[in-house]
């Protein structure tokens, strides 16, 4: 039995209503937790994507793809490892004034994590970081042990393949072909 890890999986679906609800049955079921979450327009109009990680196993999770890719509104299902994507989260800090501006290394801090000041007024600064989960989790910590955090989010992970195209495009590719083969085919007349 293979040792569990981190896997990615993206899912290509029409907006469609209750859908969200379909694929996290099917966690459920296999009793995974989901660990990030989320879902946007994606390149190809009238397409949402769905990027969702579970910590399991290789077997587990190539059964879940595989039951996801048989729901009637998913176009295409995968799951990939960290290696095959390009990652990112966002994560804010809301932060005191008084204490951020006492800190005295508010700068170097913000140099060294290569944060961005959002928003700063009489009681609250808000600082954003983007990269990876352990980049993001570093500055928290930091800002932890040092001022505190008022407030702290982390957005799921955005991932994006390192290949040319998206593997929804060469399904839908591949599609179009097919049909108009079969259209080519079903409309042949012959002469003779």
């Amino acid at each position: 039995m293979s040792d569990k890890k981190l896997y990615t999986i993206i899912i290509f679906s029409e907006n469609t209503v209750g859908l969200l609800n379909q694929i996290t049955v099917i966690f459920t079921r296999r009793q995974l937790n989901i660990e990030t979450l989320s879902v946007s327009p994606s390149a190809i109009n009238g397409i949402h994507k769905f990027t969702i990680t579970t910590i399991t196993t290789e077997d587990l999770i190539d059964k879940v793809v595989k039951q996801i890719d048989k729901r009637v509104d998913i176009l295409k299902a995968y799951y990939n490892t960290d290696e095959d994507l390009v990652i990112q989260e966002i994560a804010l800090y809301k932060l005191s004034t008084d204490l951020f501006i006492k800190m005295g290394s508010a700068e170097a801090l913000i140099r060294k994590h290569n944060a961005h000041i959002l928003e700063i007024n009489e009681t609250c600064v808000v600082l954003e970081k983007s990269g990876l989960y352990a980049e993001t989790q570093a500055l928290f910590e930091e800002l932890s042990q040092t001022i505190g955090v008022l407030q702290f989010i982390r957005s799921g992970r955005v991932a994006i393949t390192k290949s040319k195209v998206e593997r929804l495009s060469d399904m839908l590719s591949s599609m179009e072909t097919k049909r108009a083969q079969q259209f080519t085919g079903d409309n042949k007349i012959e002469l003779g």
